[in-house]
């Protein structure tokens, strides 16, 4: 079992925001894959959707929170952290951009900052999607909506994260890297 999470913010209001990418590569993965309806899961704080051998996971307790809701899903399924793909946006590289790694640090985003210190290590697969350096304050980037421009290009980069994620459901992470990266 493997266990794909898109971060992001719950609620209508952050739906088009630059920080819920991870959120939007999950929604085109469930239309692709055919996986379950979307699933409130209040003892993970979580929406899940099931797929054949993976879930796919929305935690819903605010970005920089995400942690509360991975651990126990992870610990429950007793999910490897080889087994852990976690998908969200990166402002240090420009809109549409796509990196591939197996573990790092969090980069000063918060959500994965949560991870880290709820899940007690730092070895995790991750997708980050580019989503822009911040004209204005960092808080007001991540929760502010692409430009038109900027739409097209993170269209894109959503279907090649898509792509990604089933280079790594297939054939793992290094697969993914190699093709992706």
């Amino acid at each position: 079992m493997k266990l794909i999470v898109g971060l992001g913010n719950p609620g209508k209001q952050y739906e088009e925001t630059r920080h819920n990418v991870g959120f939007r590569v999950l929604d085109l993965l469930r239309d692709k894959l055919v996986t379950s309806e979307w699933k409130f899961e209040p003892r993970y704080k979580a929406e899940v959707s099931e797929g054949q051998d993976f879930l796919l996971v929305k935690p819903q307790t605010f970005m920089n929170l995400s942690g509360q809701a991975v651990w126990p899903l992870k610990k429950f399924y007793k999910i490897s952290n080889e087994d852990l793909l976690v998908i969200y946006d990166d402002m240090a590289f420009p809109v549409g951009t796509l990196k591939i790694r197996k573990e790092g640090n969090a980069g000063g985003h918060n959500g994965i900052k949560s991870l880290i210190e709820s899940l007690g290590t730092n070895v995790f697969s991750r997708i980050r999607i580019g989503i822009g350096e911040p004209t204005e304050e960092g808080r007001e980037h991540v929760l502010g909506k692409f430009s038109t421009k900027e739409k097209k290009e993170i269209a894109k980069v959503l279907t090649k994260a898509v792509n990604a994620v089933e280079a790594y459901l297939g054939l793992g992470i290094l697969d993914a890297m190699n093709r992706f990266n």
